[in-house]
């Protein structure tokens, strides 16, 4: 894809504490084949070029040591800012927006996610600049029922109406910005991802995007096996 869809920033999250995993290490910093988890979603937005920078959002802390042992030792110059952030993923993200360059676009995407690929950065770009807001996801393969309060069967919803969520969610600048301040000013209850800022602003209808049953979040230990065959395929 051409480079011609204005300046564009990635946040990528790699402040979580993955308790989950079970590990005295965080998830991000797990080895996956002798490399960093972080240094897979890091490599995708270096080699694409449809990004011209990117903020790594860290816990307080931790951010010399992302300076050394990630961004310097695998030459990623694309990393213009490492941000610490804070106790909840919104704040997280919130101080990556502050910290880019006034992009026309940003990627936001969470570090947890090693299998993004540059064939989903360019739907990504495609699908934003036609709504100016998109998440990545993929369609529902299992069926979905909703339960009663006494966990009896309420309704089956249509699967061909469910599609779960991913990142990267790509924004307008300017739009997402504006979404995370109102929201921040008014309270961040309820919202577990950026599109659910930018739909409560009502500044944008926000588009699926195809992404990619690989692209997987990294959450258990589990996880990180099927990581490791994933690998072993590509």
């Amino acid at each position: 894809m051409a480079k011609n869809n204005g300046k564009c920033s990635a946040v990528v999250l790699a402040a979580g504490k993955g308790s989950r995993m079970k590990s005295d290490v965080q998830k991000q910093f797990l080895l996956l084949k002798e490399k960093p988890v972080l240094y897979y979603s890091l490599r995708c937005f270096e080699d694409s070029p449809l990004i011209d920078e990117i903020v790594l959002v860290t816990e307080k802390g931790m951010e010399e040591y992302c300076r050394e042992s990630i961004v310097e030792r695998y030459g990623f110059r694309k990393v213009s800012a490492i941000v610490a952030g804070g106790k909840e993923r919104y704040d997280s993200v919130y101080a990556g927006l502050k910290a880019c360059r006034e992009p026309d676009y940003v990627f936001i995407h969470d570090s947890a996610r090693p299998f993004v690929t540059r064939e989903i950065l360019e739907r990504n770009m495609e699908d934003v600049r036609k709504s100016g807001a998109c998440v990545t996801a993929v369609p529902m393969k299992d069926t979905v029922k909703l339960a009663d309060p006494d966990g009896f069967v309420q309704e089956t919803i249509p699967r061909e109406r469910l599609w779960i969520i991913q990142t990267p969610q790509v924004f307008r600048y300017d739009l997402i910005l504006r979404a995370y301040e109102e929201c921040m000013a008014e309270g961040m209850e309820g919202i577990t991802d950026d599109a659910m800022a930018a739909e409560r602003s009502g500044r944008a209808k926000v588009l699926f995007s195809m992404g990619s049953y690989q692209n997987i979040k990294i959450t258990t230990p589990e996880d990180l096996l099927i990581a490791e065959l994933f690998l072993k395929e590509q």
